[in-house]
């Protein structure tokens, strides 16, 4: 233990340790007697045996043990509260910065304080600052309400009515990933879309559903300067699109802001996590779902190669999307010029060597279904006499 506390079960456990039981055990009881707790147990400082661990540390200091630092108090309720009424002086931005700047060593400090603000409601009040910073197009303490936004967050009910109530929290986000050019607004940028990626994990059906082709613009053009981002706000951005695109019209928005070609650009741009090329696979494959969507990717001259390049060589998953891809395009959009360019750049040589792979049955299947489907088109080509000859003996 480092900072005992007891509960009002009278056991004494760590604090750091029972404050994360209480957050998240789906039965709140105390772990030794069973006895149920409160939600928002109150847990008293031991002192005494605060004190008999100092002096055991101190006794074994020659054996390397370091002695415990006295924990801090936690953080005063009414000092906090005059913290957040502190931002809602519209006309006094020195004390607005001052009272974030205040809020936010509270936040980096310990788990202990970010907790207690929760209970606060500091997650609303960042919430309603950044809209306000939104309506009246001012950044001032913009970057410090996202960075305790960042630290405070907490997905939970109350949380989740907040943001689908306020609409314009989103618009207040994408607002700041169009904000200038400098280092500022670059981790503006990193921090607002890693925010938008949490709003949309517990966004209602509602709102995401009406959300309009300038927010996709923004998230596209995120993606086509994504040198100026990091490779985690990288993941955000497409994470927001992947829980966007199950509606229809949303991936219609998407094929509108020129996303399938940016997305294969972002691919081609250099070796990509493997995580960052299943998400681009994932939403190329949503995408290609609609005739829009495979239009724009025929466009890009390097789609179907790049394509067939990934399958086999990151993962399962992009197996999958990359297959299901080559799938839409050779059932709905095989022009005799795509049918020849499958051919050219590989994807026949591809399709066949997923159909004798060491990989799922389905997507074996899969493979050899579009073969079978522009035999006719293929049947001279090398490739498919040697997967003919060793798939089936004379």
């Amino acid at each position: 233990m480092k900072d005992p506390v007891t509960t009002i079960t009278g056991i004494s456990y760590d604090r750091e340790s029972i404050e994360r039981w209480l957050k998240t055990a789906k039965d709140i009881t105390c772990p030794v007697t069973k006895q149920p707790l409160p939600k928002n147990c109150e847990l008293t400082s031991n002192h005494t045996l605060h004190r008999l661990i100092q002096s055991w540390c101190t006794q074994n200091a020659t054996n390397g043990v370091e002695r415990i630092p006295t924990p801090k108090s936690p953080i005063d309720r009414n000092h906090l509260l005059k913290l957040v009424r502190g931002l809602q002086i519209v006309d006094d931005d020195r004390l607005c910065i001052s009272s974030l700047k205040k809020m936010e060593a509270l936040a980096m400090e310990n788990e202990m304080n970010r907790k207690f603000m929760e209970d606060i409601a500091v997650v609303e009040a960042m919430v309603l600052l950044i809209i306000r910073c939104y309506r009246d197009g001012k950044t001032i303490g913009l970057e410090e309400a996202l960075r305790i936004l960042s630290l405070v967050w907490t997905p939970s009910t109350q949380t989740k009515v907040l943001i689908n109530e306020n609409h314009d929290f989103i618009n207040s986000l994408t607002w700041v990933l169009r904000c200038g050019s400098d280092n500022q607004s670059a981790y503006l940028k990193n921090t607002a879309i890693l925010v938008l990626k949490r709003v949309f994990e517990i966004a209602s059906t509602r709102l995401l559903e009406c959300l309009n082709l300038e927010f996709f613009k923004d998230i596209v053009q995120l993606l086509r300067k994504n040198k100026n981002i990091s490779q985690q706000a990288t993941k955000s951005a497409l994470q927001v699109l992947i829980e966007s695109i199950p509606w229809r019209r949303n991936r219609m928005k998407m094929v509108e802001a020129n996303a399938v070609f940016e997305l294969i650009e972002l691919e081609l741009a250099g070796k990509p996590e493997k995580n960052i090329t299943e998400l681009i696979f994932n939403l190329l494959a949503e995408l290609c779902s609609c005739a829009d969507g495979r239009y724009k990717f025929l466009s890009h001259s390097g789609a179907i190669a790049m394509v067939c390049k990934r399958i086999l060589r990151v993962s399962s998953a992009t197996d999958d999307r990359g297959v299901h891809i080559l799938s839409s395009i050779s059932r709905f959009s095989a022009t005799n010029e795509v049918v020849l360019e499958m051919l050219r750049v590989g994807a026949v040589t591809k399709l066949c060597m997923v159909a004798q792979a060491d990989c799922e049955n389905y997507l074996k299947e899969k493979a050899k279904g579009i073969l079978r489907l522009h035999s006719i088109a293929w049947n001279n080509s090398p490739c498919i006499e040697i997967y003919l000859l060793t798939r089936y003996h004379r």
